[in-house]
C-alpha cells in the first residue's frame, strides 16, 4: 500500500517538475499564475539553472528514477530487495536539495515559487514514506 502511495505522490511531483520545466523553456510568465507567489522571479533567478540545465529537470530525473525503481521492484529480485533503499537514497538527496532551494527562495531570492514548494513537499513526503516503508519490512 505504501508503495502505491509513493508512486502516486512521485507522479504528482513529476507533473509539477514538468510544469516548471515548461515555464522555464517557454519563458511564459503567464504560466506562473500571477498573484500566487512569485514563481517568475524564482524561475528566472541565477539559481534556477545549474550549468545551463534548469533545476526542474533534476526534479524530473529524480521522480522518473523513483518510478523506474518501483517498477523494477516487481521485475527483479535485486530491486525487490534493494529498491526501497535506493528510493530512500534518491528521496534523501532530493529532500536535502529541496531544503537548500527553499532556503534560497526565502533568504536570497526573497520570493516564493508555489510550484517549487509543491515539489519540495512531494519529495519530502516520499522520503518520509520511504522511511516508513523500510521500517515496516
Amino acid at each position: 500500500m505504501i508503495k502505491k502511495i509513493i508512486a502516486i505522490i512521485a507522479s504528482l511531483g513529476f507533473i509539477d517538475a514538468t510544469y516548471l520545466s515548461i515555464i522555464k523553456f517557454t519563458n511564459n510568465a503567464s504560466l506562473c499564475m500571477p498573484g500566487i507567489g512569485d514563481c517568475w522571479t524564482v524561475n528566472n533567478s541565477r539559481f534556477s539553472e545549474w550549468n545551463g540545465i534548469p533545476i526542474s529537470m533534476f526534479g524530473i530525473a529524480a521522480y522518473i528514477t523513483i518510478g523506474v525503481i518501483l517498477f523494477l521492484e516487481t521485475k527483479s529480485e535485486f530491486f525487490e530487495e534493494y529498491g526501497p533503499i535506493f528510493v530512500l537514497g534518491v528521496t534523501l538527496a532530493g529532500t536535502l536539495f529541496s531544503i537548500y532551494l527553499t532556503y534560497l527562495q526565502i533568504a536570497v531570492i526573497k520570493a516564493i515559487c508555489p510550484f517549487c514548494i509543491v515539489s519540495a513537499i512531494t519529495m519530502t513526503t516520499v522520503f518520509i514514506l520511504s522511511i516508513v516503508r523500510i521500517t515496516k519490512n
